[in-house]
């Protein structure tokens, strides 16, 4: 999930409104932080107008005053205010994006899974990816599971959980269609094992990558939503929070720590980090990236 209103390199940038900013806007950046975690920048109100202005289209309303009525309205609260989050929401992202993290997960902390005890008589492995816009991270870690499934993980069932708040890139990460764009950091060893060609010059995932992983809306701010998510050893959640002020991270991320098994491992984008957030986690340091440990005991990792 990427929020559009603070990200204007990944749709290229909008024309700015004029003028003094309608307060009905304000009204809707509030709404829209209570219900997503998600706060709009004053600055960046004139992006929020634009995409009010697309939705105030589509349902026939020519002022703000008339949308925010629309959208607190009984009848339709719910579905519209869904559908702004779409529109404030988008994803840009690449298969294989952070290839240290995925060195981290295979190189060290599978390993170290396999040598603990508990783990072994369980076998089974699950990750969450929190935010996975439209679904490469999730598919890059379903694959790379997949290569150690062969190797270190055979017999072991593997689960990949991708949730994300807008409801078109959940739909489009099931379809696991993808361009050029999306495979720029794919070997071609991944593309010939896992994909398909399906015409236009795009590739699908095939159907034992898209069978470990399963794709749902999840709205990172209600509590019972992601209490769902429960019995979790990796999470990723990369380039989502920084779009939330410090309250929202912090609550989100005790949930994260809460909802992870002892020993499990949680991973942020390159430039975010749980400073002042979280002192729950204990930093790692891996080749090229670092993550979040949640201690297996008392005394802390060794």
């Amino acid at each position: 999930m990427m929020p559009l209103a603070q990200n204007e390199a990944a749709a290229g940038p909008a024309p700015r409104v004029s003028g003094p900013v309608d307060p009905a806007y304000r009204q809707i950046r509030d709404l829209v932080y209570n219900v997503s975690g998600i706060y709009q920048l004053e600055e960046k109100l004139y992006l929020l107008g634009e995409a009010c202005a697309r939705r105030m289209k589509e349902v026939g309303v020519a002022a703000p005053r008339d949308y925010w009525e629309t959208l607190t309205a009984v009848a339709s609260q719910e579905s519209e205010l869904r559908n702004l989050l779409n529109e404030i929401t988008i994803g840009e992202t690449c298969l294989f994006r952070s290839q240290p993290q995925i060195d981290a997960l295979r190189r060290v902390i599978v390993p170290e899974f396999l040598g603990q005890t508990g783990r072994q008589a369980v076998k089974k492995l699950r990750l969450w990816s929190a935010g996975c816009s439209t679904g490469e991270e999730a598919y890059t870690l379903a694959m790379s599971m997949l290569e150690e499934s062969e190797g270190p993980l055979k017999n072991w069932g593997v689960e990949i959980v991708a949730t994300d708040l807008n409801d078109r890139s959940v739909e489009t990460a099931q379809a696991g269609i993808y361009g050029d764009y999306a495979l720029r950091n794919t070997a071609d060893h991944f593309k010939r094992k896992y994909f398909v060609p399906v015409g236009g010059g795009k590739f699908q995932v095939r159907p034992e990558v898209r069978n470990i992983v399963w794709f749902s809306r999840l709205n990172l701010k209600e509590d019972s939503a992601i209490s769902g998510v429960e019995g979790v050893d990796v999470i990723f959640c990369c380039n989502v929070l920084i779009y939330f002020d410090g309250p929202s991270k912090s609550r989100v991320v005790e949930r994260f720590f809460n909802n992870l098994n002892l020993g499990g491992y949680f991973f942020l984008g390159p430039s975010e980090s749980l400073f002042r957030l979280n002192d729950r986690f204990h930093l790692v340091h891996f080749p090229g990236t670092v993550g979040y440990w949640k201690p297996a005991r008392k005394s802390g990792k060794p």
